[in-house]
């Protein structure tokens, strides 16, 4: 049964679509060659040629099409018809058969154990108050050597953006608690603003996870730590004007992106 995160998430990631944003944009161009660079811009798979893919919560066509065009098996499971939608039209825009499945990423029960050899999830574990309700189905629905790769908020700033700026820094206001929920209004470059449009899309409703929750739910659920990265899709430009994206970034990482080996 749907409970009130998972609708609010359907419904702001539904009417994301409607507004094209950032993160709802098919890649419809890609090659075999720029496939890899954006389904793996750090460079750290081998070769997936074959593997089973999970794209969790990772709707929009983006991953789901490099991973296919890569010779992947790819599945995608969200909680956005809208999103799914995409993967579908990037899909067939190429040639692959791309499996959507609509669903929330606390729930894995479709899948049977070790279906997967890579579960790739962009930004989208803070969008649940209990990060290692994922953990746990993604151990279960990985092979034993698979990969886990999620994105994440960096913890100590989650909330924190540019508009913090107080003329010294960036002031921290938000108590360091597991779980607090946290809402701030999207970057001016997430979608474009119409101003003919009177509702404007529903904030991000986003809940805090501490490094050592990260860190320790996955080694509580048979995961070894492989590699963790601050300045994935971030340009951080310390000489830029203070109060600005670039310069925010290169005092604050806002994003974590972890990569974890099944044992």
């Amino acid at each position: 049964m749907m409970d009130d995160v998972a609708r609010y998430n359907r419904e702001r990631w539904n009417a994301m679509v409607t507004a094209n944003a950032l993160f709802t944009r098919p890649y419809l161009n890609l090659t075999r060659e720029t496939a890899r660079e954006r389904g793996d811009p750090e460079g750290r798979l081998p070769d997936v040629a074959g593997w089973r893919v999970l794209c969790l919560a990772g709707g929009g066509g983006q991953q789901s099409v490099a991973f296919g065009l890569l010779g992947a098996k790819v599945s995608v499971l969200d909680l956005s018809q809208g999103q799914l939608e995409r993967d579908r039209i990037a899909a067939l825009q190429v040639g692959l058969d791309t499996r959507t499945e609509e669903g929330d990423m606390r729930d894995l029960s479709r899948f049977a154990p070790a279906s997967f050899d890579l579960v790739w999830q962009p930004y989208s574990l803070n969008f649940i108050p209990d990060a290692r309700v994922v953990f746990r189905e993604v151990a279960r629905v990985l092979r034993v050597g698979g990969i886990y790769r999620f994105a994440c908020a960096n913890p100590f700033v989650a909330g924190l953006t540019e508009r913090d700026w107080d003329g010294q820094g960036y002031a921290l206001r938000r108590s360091y608690l597991e779980g607090a929920e946290i809402t701030y209004p999207d970057q001016p470059w997430v979608y474009p603003r119409d101003p003919e449009v009177t509702e404007p899309i529903r904030p991000p409703r986003e809940y805090r996870h501490g490094l050592g929750t990260l860190v320790n739910g996955l080694v509580e659920n048979g995961f070894r730590v492989d590699h963790v990265s601050e300045f994935v899709d971030v340009h951080p430009d310390p000489t830029a004007a203070p109060g600005t994206w670039d310069h925010f970034v290169s005092v604050a990482p806002p994003w974590l992106t972890f990569w974890s080996t099944r044992g």
